[in-house]
C-alpha cells in the first residue's frame, strides 16, 4: 500500500495486482544508481529485510550495490539468473509478498529444485509469476506446472490460465511418457510425479522418485506404484505415463470417465436401482444416515433399503452430513452432537461394530478454516466415544481437509471430494495416504422410466470395504481372539511354564527374539513354539482394532505385553526399564533418530513430535499403529500380572470398553496422568547411562532411525532434547483427548522449562 501511494494509485489496497505491476514497469529499470524516488528505494530495502536479506543502509538515497547484491541472492534462491540486482516488476512483487525462497520446515529439496526450475524457465512469460521456492507443493506450484504444460503445448500465453480444459487435455493425450521419452515434457511429467509422492505401496512403504528429463527404471517403478495407489483398474495399470496417469497427477478427479466401482447418492436405492448399478459394475454405494439437506427433502436411508442394497450384491458405506456448507457450522458442540446422532442412527439401521462413518465437509474449506474443522472433528470423536466407540469416524472433503483431519483427529479413512477439482483444498495436495473412496463425477442414471443421480467413486482395494450385512455380533478382532484361544489351550496342554508367557513367546518368535530382545526380557521357549506348530498353530499377521478401525500387528502388541509382564514398571514412574524399551521407549529411541536425521528441515524436537509422531499418513518409525500397540501391550500386561488369562484380558480390552479409554488409562497407569512424568521418563530413557544393556540398545535404535551421522541423545544439549521430550508428552495427552486443556500449561512449560518449575 505504501508503494501504491508512492506510485499515485488511489485508493490503495493490500494487493499487488496488474495495476500496480504496470505502474512499477513505468518506472523503468531499477538498478544500481536508481534514485527517482527515495521512498521506493526504502520500500525495496525494507522488503528485503522482511524476507531475511540485507537491504543495505536506509540512509543511502539511491539503489546501491548492497541492495543489488541482496536482490541477486534472492533471485538465485528463486531460481533466476543473477543480473546485477535489477528489480524487475515481478521481482518487486516477489519482494513484497509472503512467499519464501528458502526451504521451510518440512520442505523437500527436490520440490524446491523444481520450483526454481519453473521460475527460471517461465517467470518472464506474461501469464506466469515468480512462485515460492520453499520446498512445499502448493496451489501456486500446481498452477505454475499447469501453465508450463500449456505453454510448452502451444497454447497462447494469454490463454495459459492453468485450468484443466479441453486444450490442456489434448496436449496431455498427445504427449504420453514411456520408454525412450526425454526432453521438456518428460521434465514436466517427472515434476508432477515428485509433487504427488510419496505413494503407499502394497507393502505399506513410501515410494518416491526424482526429477529428470529422461524416462528411466526409477520413474517406471514409481508410475506403476502410483497407478495402483490411485485405484486404477488392472487394465489401466499400464506402467507408462498415458493420459489417465497425466490427469491423475494434475487434478483431483483425474479422468472422470475412468473405471469406478463405487458410488454415492442422495437417492433411495430400490431393488431395481441396485440391480442396475450392479450391472453397471458398481460394488459399493454411499448412503446418508441423516435427513438434513441444503436443498430440502429426504436423502437418508429408508427402512428396508439396506435389504435391497445387499440383495443387489452391493456393499454400503454410511455418510453423515448435516448441511455442512459453511464454516459457521463447524464447532465442537456440533461435532459432539453429530457424533452421538450418527451413532444412534447407525445402531438404528444395525450397522456392525467398527463400521466407518464418513462425516462431511461439503465446501471449499481453506487452510485458514482448518482450526474450526478440526475442532468439529474432535467433537465428533468425543461424541462417538461417549457412546462407547462402537463406530469409527472417517472424513469426506477435499484432499487437504481429509489429510488434516486424519493427521490431527485420526480419521480411519478418507472419502475425497475429487470431482470438486477447483477446490483450494484439492489444488496442490496429493491424495491422502488413507483414502478409500475418491468421488470423480456426478451423472444421471436412466433406468427405464426411472431417473436418478449418482456420483462415480473410485475405490482403493485394501481400504474400507463398506458393509455387506448388518446386525453382525462378531467383533472385528474375532480372528485374533480365536487364534489366542487356540494358542492358550495348547499352552495349557504343554504343561510347562506360564500359559500367558508361552502365548507371548509364540508371537515373539519371528521378529522379537534376537539377542537384543533376549538381553532385555529373556529368551523364547522354542520347545513350545515347536509344540504349537506341530498342533496347527499359526501367527496371525494382523487384526482390526474395533475402536479405531486401524490394522494392528499382534506380534508387536504381544512382544510389548511380554516386556511389561516380565519387567514390570518401576515404582519411580519418571524412570524407565527394559519393559518400557520393549514398548514405547524403544519406539521413542528410533523416533529420536528420525528427528536428528531430519533436523535440518525441522529443528524443533517439540514440533517434530507433534507433527510426525503417531500421525496417520505421516511416515515415521513411531506410527499411530505403533502407539496403539505400545499402549495396548502395556494395559494387557497389567491384566496378566493381575492374574487374568490372556484370553480374558484380550476380550475385556477389545470386546468390552477397554479400547475406548486406552490412552487415558495408559497415561494414568504409566505416567500418573502428568505431563512432567511422561516428559521426565522420555528424558531418562534417552540419557540414562546406568544400564549398559539399555544404553547399548538405545545407541543401536537411534542409529537405526537416523543413520550413523546423527548426534546421539545422551550427548545432545539439554535445551534441544527437553523440547523433544515435552513433545512426546504432549502427543500422548493429545491422543487422550486432553490437548485443548493442555495449551496454557504447554506455553507455561516452555517458559519454565529450565527453571526447574515446569509442571
Amino acid at each position: 500500500m505504501g508503494l501504491q501511494h508512492e506510485l499515485g494509485i488511489s485508493p490503495v489496497v493490500a494487493n499487488f495486482g496488474d495495476g500496480t505491476l504496470a505502474k512499477v514497469a513505468a518506472l523503468g529499470s531499477i538498478g544500481i544508481g536508481w534514485n527517482t524516488n527515495e521512498n521506493i528505494v526504502k520500500i525495496i530495502r525494507h522488503g528485503l529485510f522482511c524476507k531475511g536479506y540485507w537491504g543495505g543502509d536506509t540512509g543511502v538515497v539511491s539503489f546501491d550495490p548492497d541492495a543489488a547484491s541482496s536482490v541477486d541472492l534472492m533471485k538465485e534462491n528463486m531460481g533466476l539468473v543473477r543480473d546485477g540486482g535489477v528489480v524487475q516488476p515481478k521481482v518487486f512483487k516477489a519482494i513484497l509478498n509472503m512467499d519464501a525462497y528458502v526451504v521451510l520446515s518440512g520442505g523437500d529439496d527436490k520440490i524446491r529444485s523444481i520450483q526454481q526450475w519453473l521460475n527460471g524457465r517461465y517467470w518472464t512469460r506474461s501469464t506466469c509469476t515468480i512462485g515460492p521456492t520453499d520446498g512445499h507443493y502448493s496451489r501456486d506450484v500446481q498452477q505454475a506446472l499447469m501453465k508450463a504444460i500449456q505453454i510448452e503445448g502451444g497454447i497462447a500465453e494469454a490463454q495459459a490460465t492453468g485450468n484443466f480444459g479441453a486444450g490442456t487435455q489434448a496436449i496431455l493425450k498427445a504427449h504420453p511418457m514411456g520408454s525412450g521419452s526425454s526432453g521438456i515434457f518428460m521434465q514436466l511429467f517427472s515434476a508432477a510425479c515428485v509433487f504427488n509422492e510419496p505413494v503407499l505401496t502394497a507393502a505399506e512403504d513410501d515410494q518416491r522418485t526424482h526429477f529428470t528429463d529422461t524416462w528411466d527404471s526409477d520413474i517406471a517403478g514409481w508410475v506403476s506404484g502410483f497407478q495402483a495407489f490411485s485405484g486404477f483398474s488392472t487394465p489401466e495399470r499400464t506402467g507408462v505415463g498415458d493420459y489417465l496417469t497425466w490427469a491423475q497427477l494434475l487434478v483431483s478427479m483425474g479422468d472422470p470417465d475412468r473405471t469406478a466401482t463405487a458410488s454415492d447418492t442422495a437417492y433411495t436405492i430400490t431393488a431395481s436401482r441396485g440391480q442396475r448399478m450392479r450391472s453397471d459394475g458398481y460394488l459399493h454405494v454411499g448412503r446418508y444416515l441423516n435427513e438434513a439437506s441444503a436443498g430440502g427433502g429426504s436423502k437418508m436411508l429408508e427402512e428396508g433399503e439396506l435389504e435391497d442394497i445387499f440383495g443387489a450384491g452391493l456393499r454400503v458405506f454410511p455418510i453423515f452430513q448435516d448441511n455442512g456448507r459453511t464454516l459457521s457450522e463447524y464447532n465442537s458442540a456440533n461435532g459432539y452432537t453429530h457424533g452421538r446422532l450418527a451413532h444412534d442412527q447407525a445402531v438404528h439401521f444395525g450397522f456392525n461394530r467398527g463400521t466407518v462413518i464418513y462425516f462431511a465437509v461439503d465446501y471449499d474449506a481453506t487452510v485458514e478454516d482448518m482450526p474450526k474443522i478440526l475442532e468439529y472433528f474432535r467433537g465428533v470423536t468425543s461424541g462417538l466415544s461417549s457412546k462407547g466407540k462402537r463406530y469409527v469416524h472417517g472424513v469426506y472433503g477435499s484432499r487437504n481437509v481429509c489429510a488434516q483431519v486424519t493427521q490431527e483427529t485420526y480419521a480411519r479413512y478418507s472419502f475425497v471430494s475429487g470431482m470438486s477439482w477447483g477446490f483450494s483444498g484439492n489444488l496442490g495436495f496429493p491424495l491422502p495416504s488413507n483414502w478409500s473412496f475418491n468421488q470423480i463425477k456426478e451423472y444421471q442414471v436412466t433406468n427405464g422410466t426411472d431417473v436418478f443421480s449418482l456420483d462415480r467413486d473410485v475405490h482403493r482395494a485394501g481400504s474400507d470395504n463398506g458393509q455387506g450385512d448388518v446386525n453382525r455380533a462378531v467383533s472385528p478382532a474375532a480372528a485374533l481372539l480365536t487364534n489366542i484361544d487356540q494358542l492358550y489351550g495348547l499352552a495349557q496342554s504343554y504343561g510347562d511354564g506360564d500359559p500367558n508367557r508361552l502365548v507371548t513367546d509364540y508371537y515373539r518368535q519371528a521378529r522379537y527374539s534376537d539377542y537384543r530382545w533376549t538381553s532385555l526380557i529373556g529368551d523364547v521357549d522354542w520347545d513350545f513354539v515347536a509344540y504349537a506348530d506341530s498342533h496347527g498353530a499359526e501367527l496371525l499377521a494382523e487384526f482390526t482394532d474395533p475402536f479405531t478401525g486401524q490394522t494392528l500387528g499382534p506380534q508387536h502388541l504381544l512382544a510389548t505385553a511380554a516386556g511389561h509382564m516380565i519387567k514390570p514398571p518401576l515404582a519411580d514412574t519418571t524412570h524407565a526399564n527394559a519393559g518400557d524399551v520393549a514398548g514405547w521407549a524403544g519406539d521413542i529411541m528410533t523416533f529420536y533418530g528420525n528427528w536428528r536425521h531430519d533436523s535440518d528441515s525441522v529443528a524443533s524436537g517439540y514440533t517434530y513430535c507433534t507433527e510426525y509422531m503417531a500421525k496417520i499418513g505421516v511416515s515415521s518409525s513411531f506410527s499411530f499403529e505403533d502407539l496403539i500397540e505400545d499402549v495396548d501391550g502395556f494395559l494387557l500386561a497389567e491384566k496378566l500380572r493381575g492374574g487374568k488369562a490372556i484370553t480374558t484380558a484380550l476380550r475385556e480390552h477389545y470386546e468390552q470398553t477397554g479400547g475406548s479409554t486406552r490412552f487415558q488409562d495408559f497415561l494414568s497407569k504409566r505416567f500418573d496422568s502428568t505431563r512432567s512424568t511422561a516428559q521426565d521418563a522420555a528424558h531418562y530413557i534417552l540419557t540414562a547411562l546406568d544400564s549398559p544393556i539399555i544404553n547399548l540398545g538405545r545407541v543401536a535404535l537411534e542409529y537405526e532411525g537416523g543413520g550413523m551421522a546423527i548426534i546421539l541423545s545422551h550427548t545432545l544439549p539439554d535445551d534441544l532434547l527437553q523440547p523433544f521430550c515435552l513433545g512426546f508428552a504432549e502427543t500422548l495427552f493429545a491422543r487422550a483427548g486432553l490437548e485443548e486443556s493442555s495449551r496454557t500449561t504447554l506455553l507455561a512449560n516452555h517458559a519454565k522449562l529450565f527453571s526447574g518449575s515446569a509442571d
